[in-house]
C-alpha cells in the first residue's frame, strides 16, 4: 500500500493518543455531569498517587469534573488535562477535527494565521512557528504568550498556548490540537509534556462497523 493510501475497507478514521504520565483523559460521550463524575472518579483512583497529593481527594475530584465539563462543551475528539504529582491541574488540551466534503482541505499557509487568532486576548511578543512531521502527518506547531481579558473585562492575565494543525495523509479533515496554561513559570515543563502527548498521535483506519483495521488483517 502506498504512503497516504487508505487501507482496503477503511470508511473512516479515529484519532488515537497514548497519554504519558500526568495526563488524564477527560473525554465525555454524553457530556453529562454524571458521566463527568464517573470519569473523574476513575482518574482519582487510577491516575494519581495518593501519597504525593497536596490537595484533598474531594477537591481533586471536583476539579476534574469541572474541567471535563468545560473541555467537552464543543464535542472534541479528545479532552485531557495535565496534572502535577501534587494533584494541581496545569494544562488543558482539546483535539478537534475540521473538514467539509464539498471543499478542499486548506493548506498550511492558509491555516497558520488562523492558529494565532485569539478571541478574548492578544498575542504578546513574537510567536514560535515551526513545521514538524508527526507519525499522524505533517503539521504546523505554534507557541505563543497571550494576554487575555478576565471576566467582565476587569484586568488581564498572561498565559501560554501551543497549537498543532495536523494534515493526515489520505484524510480530508484537518486535526487541531490546542493546549493552554497559566503557569508560565513552568512553561518548559508544560511545553515538553504537551509535545510528548501530541507526538503519540496516530490515525487509525476503521471499517464500516467502526472497528479498527489492523495492519495485515484479512480483507
Amino acid at each position: 500500500m502506498a504512503a497516504g493510501e487508505a487501507p482496503s475497507g477503511a470508511t473512516d478514521y479515529a484519532c488515537r493518543f497514548d497519554l504519558p504520565a500526568g495526563w488524564v483523559d477527560l473525554t465525555l460521550d454524553s457530556r453529562s455531569r454524571a458521566e463527568a463524575v464517573g470519569v473523574a472518579g476513575a482518574a482519582v483512583r487510577d491516575r494519581f498517587n495518593k501519597l504525593t497529593l497536596q490537595v484533598s481527594e474531594r477537591d481533586l475530584l471536583d476539579d476534574l469534573v469541572d474541567r471535563a465539563m468545560d473541555l467537552n462543551s464543543d464535542e472534541p475528539i479528545l479532552a485531557a488535562s495535565y496534572y502535577g504529582s501534587d494533584g494541581v491541574g496545569l494544562v488543558n488540551l482539546v483535539v478537534d477535527s475540521y473538514g467539509d466534503e464539498a471543499m478542499p482541505r486548506p493548506s498550511r499557509e492558509e491555516v497558520q494565521p488562523l492558529l494565532l487568532q485569539i478571541g478574548n486576548g492578544d498575542i504578546v511578543g513574537e510567536p514560535e512557528v515551526s513545521h514538524v512531521d508527526l507519525a499522524a502527518g505533517p503539521a504546523i506547531r505554534v507557541k505563543a504568550t497571550v494576554k487575555t481579558r478576565r471576566m467582565l473585562g476587569l484586568g488581564r492575565r498572561l498565559g501560554e498556548f501551543i497549537k498543532y494543525a495536523v494534515f493526515p495523509p489520505g484524510i480530508k479533515q484537518l486535526v487541531v490540537v490546542t493546549a493552554n496554561w497559566q503557569d508560565i513559570a513552568h512553561t518548559d515543563e508544560l511545553s515538553r509534556a504537551t509535545d510528548e502527548l501530541v507526538w503519540t498521535m496516530r490515525n487509525v483506519p476503521l471499517d464500516a462497523d467502526g472497528r479498527e483495521i489492523f495492519p495485515g488483517a484479512p480483507e
